[in-house]
C-alpha cells in the first residue's frame, strides 16, 4: 500500500463568468427584477428601497423599455439601480 499523498501545492485556480455585464444604471449593488402580474413600480420600489415613492428611479433606469410608468408587463426584466 502506497502512503504517499499527492502534492497540490502548485495548483492554481481561476473563476470566470459568462454573465452579461449590465451597463444601464449598473454598478455596485445594481440588480434586475422580473415583473409579475399585479406589480407596480411603487410596489417594486418599496421592495427594493423600502420606499414606494422612489419608483421614478426604476422608471428612469428603464426608459429604453418603458414609455409609461403605469404600463409595465409581466415578464419584463427591469434594471434596479443601487439605492
Amino acid at each position: 500500500m502506497n502512503n504517499e499523498r499527492p502534492d497540490f501545492s502548485d495548483v492554481q485556480s481561476s473563476v470566470t463568468s459568462t454573465e452579461e455585464i449590465v451597463e444601464n444604471g449598473g454598478g455596485a449593488g445594481a440588480q434586475t427584477y422580473t415583473v409579475k402580474s399585479g406589480d407596480t413600480l411603487s410596489h417594486i420600489s418599496k421592495e427594493f428601497y423600502g420606499n414606494a415613492n422612489k419608483w421614478n428611479t426604476i422608471f428612469e433606469a428603464n426608459r429604453d423599455q418603458l414609455d409609461d410608468p403605469d404600463k409595465i408587463k409581466p415578464g419584463q426584466v427591469l434594471n434596479i439601480p443601487a439605492a
